[in-house]
């Protein structure tokens, strides 16, 4: 259990640290400078939410579709996401 918490906890990290959400927290706080923990509640529980859902769908997913499948459309979908990235057409 220990382990697939410290690799989720690592890979939601590092894929959040320095991204848009992270960026538009920071705005809103250097905006909203007298309520810091407004914002940081509100942004923690859009993250809960957001996470909730993900974790719904993937478990109702991965119930249905196969796990090779869902490996194989994930890493193809982020070749094409990157692909598209580099051409600038993203």
């Amino acid at each position: 259990m220990l382990p697939t918490f410290l690799l989720t906890f690592g890979m939601v990290f590092l894929a959040e640290l320095g991204d848009k959400t992270q960026l538009a927290t920071m705005l809103i706080a250097a905006h909203n400078n007298e309520y810091p923990l407004v914002v940081f509640l509100g942004a923690s529980f859009a993250l809960i939410t957001t996470t909730l859902i993900g974790v719904l769908l993937g478990k109702y997913i991965g119930e249905v579709i196969p796990t090779q499948y869902l490996h194989i459309g994930a890493g193809t979908a982020f070749i094409i996401i990157g692909i598209l990235l580099v051409t600038g057409k993203l």
